[in-house]
């Protein structure tokens, strides 16, 4: 067992992302609602949105603006001046049901899962979700559809390869055309709980599981299972890197039962937390996208 700090709590966290240049790292409450922003060592720095929830997903823009997934859309945040607005909430010209994980496109862009919130909130099973690309100057582009339930997201330009945790389906691979198009889909991790994804700079995937508790799977580019990273009780939803050296991990943890507590509608059995500990190598840290918010 690896040591962990707990560094915030709330109701039931999961959205996650570490702003490399100011040092903080913000998180989603999906039912407590809000993006919180904590120092490494948990210090309290901002709430952003704070009766907002359902908020699956977080990256860091260049100018320091936090972009937050959820119902309705992705919202963007300034911490320092307090401005904020929408990045997208339409898709084909109909409002955005809601959207959840996001990761850059290496272009200024990024990638992005939909996720039927309606249904989440109303306890029903999910319709079929899709991945999308926004480009730096707005372009929408529809990448894959006919999914159970977008999760996670990864992708790797040094392979071209692009992945998805389909919760409730499997965990997912693409190859990733220089265009940025998504083909030869395939299946990475035989497993109907994946939740979100993370890349260390060895090539292997990191894919937390809402049914999996005490562990976080590993597995390679072509599908081969590494050794899980313990984690302290709980399932975990989000893992990402940080630190000077790219070894601090923190990860978001719920209690064991949260995910069928979440989709059933039941009343959660524990409170959730935000921990930070250190991983045995070095992960990627994500890029900022490079939106024009003006």
């Amino acid at each position: 067992m690896l040591e962990y700090e707990t560094l915030a709590s709330g109701v039931y966290l999961e959205g996650l992302a570490v702003d490399h240049a100011r040092d903080v790292i913000w998180y989603s409450d999906v039912l407590g609602g809000g993006v919180h922003g904590v120092l490494p060592d948990g210090a309290p720095v901002a709430v952003l949105d704070p009766e907002r929830m359902w908020t699956g997903g977080i990256l860091i823009n260049e100018d320091g603006a936090v972009l937050s997934s959820g119902q309705g859309g992705v919202r963007w945040n300034r911490p320092d001046t307090g401005t904020s607005g929408w990045l997208i909430d339409t898709l084909d010209g109909e409002p955005v049901n809601g959207i959840n994980e996001m990761w850059p496109d290496g272009e200024g862009g990024m990638f992005f899962g939909t996720l039927d919130i309606e249904h989440v909130i109303a306890a029903k099973p999910a319709r079929p979700t899709a991945i999308w690309r926004l480009t730096r100057d707005g372009r929408t582009i529809r990448l894959a559809d006919g999914l159970r339930f977008t999760n996670g997201l990864g992708y790797n330009p040094r392979l071209a390869q692009f992945y998805c945790s389909e919760t409730f389906g499997q965990g997912l691979a693409w190859s990733v055309t220089p265009d940025l198009t998504l083909t030869d889909r395939r299946v990475l991790l035989d497993r109907n709980d994946c939740d979100g994804l993370a890349i260390d700079t060895e090539d292997a995937i990191w894919i937390p599981g809402v049914y999996s508790p005490g562990i976080i799977h590993r597995v390679t580019p072509d599908g081969v299972e590494l050794p899980p990273l313990p984690t302290p009780p709980g399932a975990t939803t989000q893992v990402r890197f940080g630190g000077a050296d790219g070894r601090d991990i923190y990860i978001t943890l719920v209690p064991a039962d949260a995910g069928e507590s979440l989709r059933t509608g039941r009343p959660l059995s524990g409170t959730s937390t935000l921990q930070r500990g250190r991983s045995p190598v070095p992960g990627v840290k994500i890029a900022p996208t490079r939106f024009d918010l003006t």
